[in-house]
């Protein structure tokens, strides 16, 4: 198969993934919406739709344009490398990354929100949201101290818009590396990538009021944390470790 050919075929299924995501996302929220219903009293406070900046919008809104970055940085390490771990964990990534950003996306629709709010800064719901917790679960809390705590939102730089995320001149050098350097980088950058929405998923699971987005933050967590070990131990099995 020629580059070209794997390039067409990358970009098919990323595509396919993300665009059967969405097309399934409205509908298992429609129905995670009408099981809500049933729960009257545990969720008498909790608004139907979400406004466009409450915490559960952006949660959607960040944590899409987050996961983008790691099935881009997933397809592209998996035509700098023949290593079949590698690939298969850039595979797992991506196709699970996908369909979440389509569950968000398809969201983001049925609540007829925008995908971009305009006037606002990417992160500002975490910080702007924790002073107001009240009534939240305090054991989700772990984890955004860092954030939140600051009230300020996160200074986007070199393309990186959240934390985590990596730079433009980063992806690059992800572009350019082969072999067991590529595999260290996307290790490495992915690491941080994990880092960085799992703090974002707490924030959810502790601020959103939609309980299937709380269910789904929630499963980040757990699968991004069995990610990361996975990873560190790969990282060490290439005699490196991850970032400071």
């Amino acid at each position: 198969m020629t580059v070209t050919e794997r390039t067409r075929r990358t970009r098919w299924v990323a595509g396919s993934a993300v665009a059967l995501a969405v097309l399934f996302a409205g509908a298992a929220t429609v129905a995670s919406a009408r099981g809500d219903g049933a729960d009257h009293h545990a969720e008498a406070s909790a608004p139907r739709t979400p406004a466009v900046d409450s915490a559960d919008a952006g949660f959607a809104r960040d944590m899409a344009v987050h996961h983008q970055q790691a099935v881009e940085m997933s397809f592209i390490v998996r035509d700098r490398t023949g290593n079949a771990d590698v690939r298969r964990l850039a595979y797992d990534i991506a196709n699970t990354q996908a369909n979440q950003r389509g569950m968000l996306l398809g969201w983001l629709d049925l609540w007829e929100l925008p995908k971009a709010a305009a006037g606002q800064e990417p992160m500002a719901w975490m910080a702007r949201q924790h002073d107001g917790h009240s009534g939240h679960d305090m054991g989700d809390m772990d984890g955004m101290e860092g954030m939140a705590d600051s009230g300020t939102a996160y200074r986007a730089h070199d393309g990186s818009l959240m934390p985590g995320m990596a730079t433009r001149t980063e992806l690059e050098r992800l572009r350019t590396a082969s072999g067991k350097r590529a595999e260290v980088l996307y290790l490495q950058l992915m690491t941080d990538h994990h880092k960085g929405g799992i703090d974002m998923a707490r924030g959810c699971a502790s601020l959103c009021t939609v309980k299937a987005e709380k269910r789904l933050a929630r499963s980040m967590v757990e699968g991004q944390q069995s990610e990361l070990d996975a990873m560190a131990g790969m990282l060490a099995e290439r005699g490196s470790g991850p970032r400071t």
